[in-house]
């Protein structure tokens, strides 16, 4: 959030065919509970635009990048970083550690996965997190890390540049020009 060290989120893997939606939902649930930016490794173009398209009609600030090194981003972050596992610590155990550690002013790093991770991103990580110890997925434990991590003030958001706004209601989805009260 503004004003505050940056927090990315790193997407290992992507699938052409089999993780579009997954790959795609990573990156809007990260702009929407949050992040600065989202990093998506390999062939994600569809994902990336559709983020971005997002972000134009929805507001900012938020960016999404492509990476062919998702490995050299997690080697050459300058901050600490969080796996998002089911093997790890519970994230209630952990999360106010790491906001302390954001308070310090270090930049962090989310990294979830797309399909079976490799034990080197275990160990290049802070902390290796779990928001359950049950099968789910890398978007649900984003989602759960995130709210955590900022306490639900993400929730609350300001979005700068929004051509568009979803008005909260009980049934229906009515979306109107941003501007229109």
């Amino acid at each position: 959030m503004q004003g505050e060290p940056e927090v990315a989120v790193l997407r290992l893997g992507h699938r052409p065919g089999r993780d579009e939606r997954m790959t795609t939902h990573v990156g809007l649930t990260a702009r929407a509970l949050g992040a600065d930016r989202a990093i998506l490794a390999g062939d994600a173009s569809k994902s990336v635009e559709t983020v971005e398209d997002i972000t134009d009609r929805f507001g900012g600030p938020f960016a999404v990048e492509l990476t062919d090194s998702p490995r050299q981003v997690l080697r050459e972050w300058d901050g600490r970083v969080v796996h998002l596992t089911m093997y790890g610590e519970r994230v209630q155990d952990v999360e106010g550690e790491i906001r302390e550690s954001r308070a310090d002013g270090e930049p962090i790093l989310a990294v979830v996965g797309s399909q079976k991770v490799s034990f080197d991103v275990y160990e290049a990580a802070d902390w290796n997190v779990g928001v359950t110890n049950q099968p789910h997925s890398e978007v649900a434990g984003l989602a759960v890390f995130l709210d955590r991590l900022f306490e639900g003030r993400e929730l609350e958001r300001e979005w700068e540049g929004a051509s568009h706004r979803v008005i909260p209601e009980e049934t229906g989805k009515t979306v109107v020009p941003a501007d229109e009260e």
